[in-house]
């Protein structure tokens, strides 16, 4: 469970990435972080090898796999979202002379 995820506080990653698609990192990354945590938790009071270590590890990679899906879905459609405002902005304001 100490998987660690791309793209978690990385200060070489310098591109503005907007409101809602940072917002949308940082409850990605509280997930990560919690599922971790927890797990740490759980496994050092049950012990690692056991059903409840495996489970513990299992259930948090399905929570862990549908927080990125999530954060990569919201990502993709303020990307699309941004695109179509854009095309749509320059043929209504820059007409052709």
């Amino acid at each position: 469970m100490s998987e660690n995820h791309k793209g978690s506080n990385s200060s070489s990653n310098k591109k503005e990435e907007g409101f809602i698609k940072g917002v949308s990192k940082e409850a990605n990354d509280l997930v990560h972080n919690t599922v971790d945590t927890s797990g740490k938790i759980i496994k050092s009071i049950t012990g690692e090898g056991g059903l409840i270590g495996k489970t513990v590890d299992s259930s948090g990679k399905i929570v862990k796999k549908a927080s990125e899906k999530g954060s990569e879905a919201i990502g993709k459609t303020v990307d699309s979202s941004s695109k179509a405002f854009k095309s749509l902005k320059d043929k209504t304001f820059h007409k052709k002379k």
